[in-house]
């Protein structure tokens, strides 16, 4: 029998928003039923609403921020490591998901401990998908060089040392041939599934955040508040000039 996933109650200043959380996302589910059950959220903003793509909430240095305040950096000081269930979990409107510092500082893509969003999105046409699995695509291709420049370092080191000109031009061009050759098996990885495709066409979303943050949980009620949310005014750093206070997060037992 499968376990009931858990739902939580958000009270914001712009009504009710109903979540339930994904069990498949356990690390993320727990975190989160612990930070709501000792109101960790309450009082705190969305300090980031940026229409069309996402709202922002659960920086911890937000609560009662004068509007001068830069916000967005505000944590608990440590991460959950990302747990990826995808394509069953993705991007859609209303998707439950995971803030996190960029892959400069963070390649293994673990979450903020407490900042969340919630996406927002658009409609994509037929076009603008293929658009993006060209682009997921080159992404896959980025990725697998990368990772094999680092596999071929040592040599890479040695050759740039001994100023050997030639031999690295052949191994730029063995790695590259590598890259495509592995990129090739690996395809299926950039084509965005039929199912996904037809919602991000009919409901929406943000597809090229897709097996980049850890999507735990999805909108069950109070889609329109997560609309009136998204349609505020905001200044230049995507922060509401009318504070949108998060009042409770409850878990319904």
């Amino acid at each position: 029998m499968e376990t009931k996933e858990t739902i939580v109650v958000m009270d914001t200043t712009l009504g009710k928003i109903t979540l339930k959380l994904y069990n498949d996302t356990p690390q993320h589910r727990d975190n989160f039923i612990k930070l709501a059950k000792a109101g960790q959220y309450e009082g705190l903003l969305f300090h980031r609403v940026i229409k069309d793509f996402m709202i922002q909430g659960g920086d911890v240095t937000s609560k009662d921020a004068p509007m001068n305040k830069q916000l967005g950096a505000g944590d608990l000081g440590y991460t959950i490591p990302a747990e990826f269930i995808y394509p069953k979990y993705y991007h859609k409107k209303g998707a439950l998901c995971a803030a996190r510092t960029g892959d400069e500082v963070n390649p293994q893509k673990a979450s903020s401990a407490s900042q969340f969003y919630i996406v927002t999105g658009k409609k994509y046409s037929e076009t603008e998908l293929g658009q993006m699995e060209k682009q997921l695509e080159s992404r896959l291709k980025q990725s697998i060089f990368n990772r094999l420049q680092t596999e071929y370092k040592p040599k890479i080191m040695e050759l740039y040392r001994s100023g050997n000109k030639e031999e690295l031009a052949i191994l730029r061009d063995t790695l590259i041939g590598k890259t495509e050759l592995e990129a090739e098996k690996r395809k299926e990885e950039a084509k965005i599934p039929a199912n996904l495709r037809e919602t991000y066409k009919t409901i929406g979303g943000v597809p090229f955040l897709d097996n980049q943050y850890t999507v735990y949980g999805e909108v069950m009620e109070g889609l329109e508040i997560v609309d009136a949310i998204q349609q505020v005014k905001t200044n230049r750093q995507d922060r509401p000039t009318e504070n949108i206070v998060i009042k409770s997060v409850v878990v319904m037992e």
